[in-house]
């Protein structure tokens, strides 16, 4: 194994790149559109089963099925990267939208009539007391949502892209172990380790969860 990657220590990198590119940026997308419609379904509580329901929907369509499909919708082509993106934040925003909507439902009532009763605004209450008491609920579901994604844009390489799929699709096509090992190996270290990342984010802007 080891000598594989000395004599393909480019493939591997170049590989490795792209499935952080793939896998991450659908996570910034769907967090950034999660947040408001999570809100959404907690500020208007007629939307939250309608939202939670089309969002269950979208989560359970096979990621094949969705990386093939979206090519017809965007008018891309079969192999651009940008129909993973968009497939992964889909699948994002389903998870995270339905998080963000249990976490602001998991603030105490009395705590958001107490911050109203200080003077806080809507707007202000929100960023400065309900989203931070809800950050554990949150972050717990964007640990599942990125994990999710690592591990879905190997999916990707059946359709001719996938950053580290591409080494199994080349160990499988040449009967070769040890390009297989080493994307299943580098699949599981980036997930762990974007895992802990957000779990140390977690503890250094909740201090108060470690006190409890």
């Amino acid at each position: 194994m080891i000598e594989y990657l000395n004599n393909n220590s480019a493939i591997v990198w170049a590989a490795l790149q792209e499935h952080l590119y793939l896998a991450l940026l659908p996570v910034l997308f769907g967090f950034a559109i999660a947040l408001p419609l999570g809100y959404l379904a907690v500020r208007f509580p007629r939307l939250y089963h309608p939202l939670i329901n089309t969002f269950g929907i979208l989560y359970s369509i096979p990621s094949l099925a969705l990386f093939v499909f979206l090519p017809v919708v965007l008018g891309t082509k079969v192999l651009s990267p940008i129909n993973i993106v968009v497939a992964l934040t889909v699948y994002t925003i389903a998870l995270l939208a339905r998080t963000v909507a249990d976490g602001l439902r998991s603030v105490d009532p009395v705590v958001a009539q107490a911050a109203t009763a200080m003077g806080y605004r809507r707007t202000r209450r929100l960023i400065e007391v309900e989203l931070p008491i809800a950050l554990p609920v949150i972050l717990a579901g964007l640990r599942v949502a990125t994990v999710s994604n690592i591990s879905l844009v190997s999916v990707g390489s059946l359709i001719g892209i996938g950053g580290l799929g591409q080494l199994f699709t080349r160990g499988f096509q040449l009967f070769y172990m040890e390009p297989i090992l080493i994307g299943i190996i580098l699949s599981v270290l980036l997930a762990g380790i974007a895992d802990l990342i957000i779990v140390l984010v977690q503890r250094a802007v909740t201090p108060w969860t470690r006190a409890a």
